[in-house]
Parts: C-alpha cells; structure tokens; sequence
C-alpha cells in the first residue's frame, strides 16, 4: 500500500550557476490527485573557488572529474545537513537531489552530474534519491528534460509551462503525448555579459533594453542548426560554450547591444517554438525576473496569456519536481517520459541511496 503522504527535500543546482536550491516540500495525493506545498526553501551561493571549478569543469580530465564529483559530494551533503538542522526538520522520507551538471553529450551516451555518490546518504544520514539522467541517456534518450512529467503531475491547468533558467524549455501536452525540449540559452548568455560589466546579472533587464538590436546577430544566431532540429532536443553548457558566444564575440558591438539582441532572439525563438499561440503559459526560472525579457516575450506572444506565479514556485519549482521524481522513484512509478527525451521507453530512474 503506497503511502499518502511525503515528506522529502527537493535539491537543485542549475546551469547558470546562481547556487544549490533546497526546498521542503510535503506531497499529499488525495482521490489521485497531488497536491504540494512548499515550506522552507533557500538558495545557497557558490564562493568564488567553487564557481571557478564549475564553470571550468568542462575541460577537466577524468582523474580531475573524480576528484571534483568526491568534493562537491561533501560540499553538497554540507549544504543538505545545514537546511536540515536550520529548519529543525524530522521524518523525512527522502532528499531528492539532482546534483549539478558537468557534461550532458547525450549523442556520445553519457551525462554526468556530479553529487551523486553514494555515499552522500551517509554523509547527510538521510535516504537519497538522486542521479536522475544516466537510465535514460542508457536507454538511448536525451536525458533531458526531466521536469516535464512534474508539470503534467501539479501544474495539469496550464497549457505550456515555460522554464527560463540558464536554458529555456517548454512543456505542453500534444496527441495525448507530454513533449518538452529546450528552447534556447537564456541566463547562461545573459550572465556571462552582466559579468563582463562586472555584475551577476541584468537587473530587470534595464542594460539589454538600453542597447539596440543588431539585425546581422540576430539572423545569424537564429540560423544556427540547433533551431532546425525536431524534439525531442536537449542543449547543455557545451553549445554556449563553443557555437553561441564565439559567434557574438565576432561582432565588435557595445555590451548592451549584444544581450539586447540575445533578449530578442530569445523571445523570437520561444514564439517559434510553441505551436499554439493560445491559452495560459505559467513561466518560472530567473528569467521571470528580466522584466524587459517578458516585455519582449509578450510582444511576440499576444495571444497568449503569461502567468508568473508567486516567488517559492519562480524560484523553486524545479527543486520542487526533483521532490516529486524522488518520490516516484520510491513508489517505482514511472518519473520520465520517452515521448520528451526520445529514450527506448518510460521508465522510473534515479538511485537509491540507504545512510
């Protein structure tokens, strides 16, 4: 008999790198529906060592990768412990933790996302649940994205749900089939200009809509082969890294008129992308924050009715879903859907990790 009620953390580290978020989360499914609440949830920054590592460990050795999997998994059951005592939390079924992505090539079978030893159970002397991508790179898919089965499961009532993070992705229901696939980069560009003007980021995007669009970029980038492909489609650090930015470095343009111009080629793709123009939109992530960003995506977007729902679920619903892949896991329910990732079959993946 599967239990009612759960009472787990979700955790989440994303590739803009803004820091590990934690949320408490308590599950009830009542007559098959779920329902969520989320309680206490905080983001815990990076010092400047750690995100020199990450942003570098792309081009780290295997032997520098093993090393950096075993530190960040004492880092990360650190971070785990601390929230637990905080917040004073007892009778936890699970930490959910999706650790942090280092390399994500799943045309070469293989995803790593570090954190996900296991001996992190022991470390944090909780049950985990994490490692979520490997299964289904295994069985041949995208191993991304992994959130839309949570917005099928808890956010049923909207028609796409649009996650602006470092990447964007969408997800919506097609033939009784839920596709998702990622859109664009998002504050993976926007971040690395805001940080050449020696800021974190764009705040309320007031620098890109200062600039002026510049029409050649803005072609050229939309051209790139990546926008042709069908979904299922994932992007990883790796693409900004070697196709996106050296092709802006190209252009001897001010600061401001480059991320104006990614602003614009973000919202032209999003619009691009969706087949309906139609119905309610629900989009989370930082992004939801750049008020020129959704300026630009409600321009390009009329019809559509864009909604920005409160601060916990902007800031943590993907925390929030790793909750919900966590528990399924548990439950041995299926917590990733082929028709989104391509992989052989729907499948319930993760690792289980005993203290």
């Amino acid at each position: 008999m599967f239990k009612k009620t759960y009472n787990v953390i979700g955790v989440m580290s994303g590739t803009s790198l803004d820091g590990i978020d934690l949320a408490h989360i308590y599950f009830s499914i009542i007559e098959g529906k779920w329902n969520f609440e989320i309680l206490e949830t905080e983001t815990v920054s990076y010092s400047n060592d750690w995100l020199n590592k990450l942003k570098t460990a792309v081009d780290f050795s295997e032997v520098e990768l093993q090393q950096l999997n075993e530190d960040y998994t004492v880092l990360l059951a650190n971070v785990i412990k601390t929230f637990i005592e905080k917040n004073n939390l007892k009778n936890l079924d699970a930490v959910c933790s999706h650790g942090h992505t280092i390399l994500h090539q799943p045309q070469n079978g293989f995803t790593l996302q570090i954190g996900n030893l296991p001996k992190i159970a022991k470390l944090i002397n909780q049950t985990v649940v994490c490692d979520f991508r490997v299964q289904d790179v295994e069985l041949g898919g995208q191993g991304a994205p992994l959130v839309p089965i949570g917005d099928r499961i808890l956010f049923s009532d909207f028609y796409y749900c649009l996650n602006l993070g470092g990447f964007s992705n969408v997800s919506f229901e097609q033939n009784g089939n839920r596709i998702a696939f990622d859109i664009s980069p998002v504050n993976t560009v926007l971040n690395f200009y805001a940080n050449q003007l020696g800021l974190d980021y764009d705040d309320k995007g007031k620098i890109a809509r200062s600039g002026k669009g510049n029409t050649d970029l803005m072609n050229e980038l939309n051209a790139l082969d990546y926008y042709k492909k069908p979904f299922p489609k994932s992007l990883g650090f790796e693409f900004v890294k070697t196709t996106v930015l050296p092709l802006i470095e190209r252009y001897t343009i001010p600061i401001e008129d480059k991320m104006r111009t990614f602003i614009e080629h973000i919202t032209f793709q999003t619009a691009v992308a969706l087949p309906k123009k139609q119905g309610k939109l629900l989009a989370t992530g930082g992004g939801t924050y750049n008020d020129f960003l959704m300026e630009r995506m409600r321009y390009h977007l009329p019809q559509l009715e864009i909604i920005i729902p409160d601060k916990k679920t902007i800031e943590f619903k993907e925390a929030l879903i790793f909750a919900l892949l966590g528990v399924l896991k548990l439950r041995g329910e299926i917590n990733v859907l082929s028709s989104v990732t391509g992989a052989k079959k729907d499948h319930s993946s993760g690792e289980i990790f005993q203290p």
